[in-house]
């Protein structure tokens, strides 16, 4: 890489430093909402399938098959529903994080230990004071672990919604593409893997307080 791409991108940052920003916060906001909307569908929907096993499957083979299909082919699906913009990006991006959250809630409620359920049971707990207190306190590990692929997932995704006019640092990246930019492709490209790693770190210090603080291992 030579020194003209690194003046390219200090010359970009120089002028374009608002941009920069606004683009971020588009990126952050989008990812924050559809990571959110995933976990409040994604969490319940893994209790349900624990609970009632019957429906399990219907439910998983939903969400797979819409996982399966490329994010760009949902949001261009979307659009003549909901139109182009960020409504249409959020919806793409929480089908394809709700699995990895609806999964892992299933890995860890499953894996609740027998003796547990029973000794809550025998000291009077009812069934919602059993799961508030010990199925999902002790699924939480899991569950977070599923947070965070989801997570990563979308921050990673949420670059195509620029393809629909719903900003973020893919509008930085599809600029560079179309103009043949390195320094773009290079700003836009590291941005987003370090708003990956950044929310990442973020949720391992969210598990590692939790642990500590409120909730015990199995």
């Amino acid at each position: 890489m030579n020194n003209n791409i690194w003046l390219q991108i200090a010359d970009y940052f120089t002028n374009n430093l608002d941009t920069f920003f606004i683009a971020v916060k588009e990126h952050i906001e989008i990812s924050f909402i559809a990571l959110i909307i995933a976990i409040v569908i994604g969490i319940p929907f893994g209790y349900i399938c624990v609970k009632y096993k019957k429906i399990d499957r219907k439910i998983m083979a939903v969400f797979n098959v819409l996982r399966i299909i490329p994010s760009l082919a949902i949001l261009i699906l979307l659009i003549p529903i909901m139109g182009a913009g960020a409504n249409s990006a959020i919806v793409a991006l929480v089908l394809l994080a709700i699995p990895s959250i609806l999964m892992n809630t299933m890995a860890g409620l499953i894996e609740v230990p027998d003796f547990m359920l029973e000794t809550a049971y025998a000291v009077g707990m009812t069934e919602k004071q059993v799961f508030w207190k010990v199925k999902l306190p002790l699924a939480m590990p899991l569950i977070l672990t599923g947070i965070k692929t989801a997570m990563i997932e979308i921050i990673a995704s949420a670059t195509l919604a620029a393809k629909i006019g719903a900003g973020g640092l893919g509008s930085i990246i599809f600029t560079g593409l179309g103009l043949n930019r390195m320094d773009l492709l290079l700003i836009g490209g590291i941005s987003v893997g370090i708003l990956s790693i950044l929310a990442g770190l973020c949720l391992d210090l969210m598990d590692r307080f939790l642990l500590k603080h409120k909730y015990v291992r199995a």
